[in-house]
């Protein structure tokens, strides 16, 4: 269950880095609405990785929820934002995603 809300706590924080963006692009009323957005899921996030620190390693369950972070972040940013998607992003992407693989794997919890 730990595993499952660390996932959610790392899509949370792709929600928040895309409300980031979306707030950049926007101004006003729109601005606003994203940066509520922003600190919902910048809240829930942080909630969820304190609760999941409670019993995996901390190093681990930070590392794999930055590496999520940043994972769903450059697809968000790829797909939503339109940036490259060079070669080497996403063979740096691909080894990204194997290292949080490898460390679910390795953990002791």
């Amino acid at each position: 269950m730990n595993w499952i809300l660390l996932i959610i706590a790392g899509l949370f924080e792709v929600g928040f880095a895309a409300c980031l963006g979306k707030a950049k692009e926007t101004s006003g009323q729109a601005a606003i609405f994203w940066m509520v957005g922003f600190f919902v899921c910048l809240s829930i996030s942080m909630f969820l990785l304190y609760k999941v620190t409670q019993s995996l390693p901390i190093g681990t369950a930070y590392a794999v929820w930055t590496g999520i972070g940043a994972v769903g972040t450059v697809l968000v940013g790829i797909f939503i934002f339109k940036e490259p998607a060079t070669f080497w992003r996403i063979f740096f992407l691909s080894t990204l995603i194997g290292s949080i693989v490898g460390l679910k794997f390795v953990s002791s919890h």
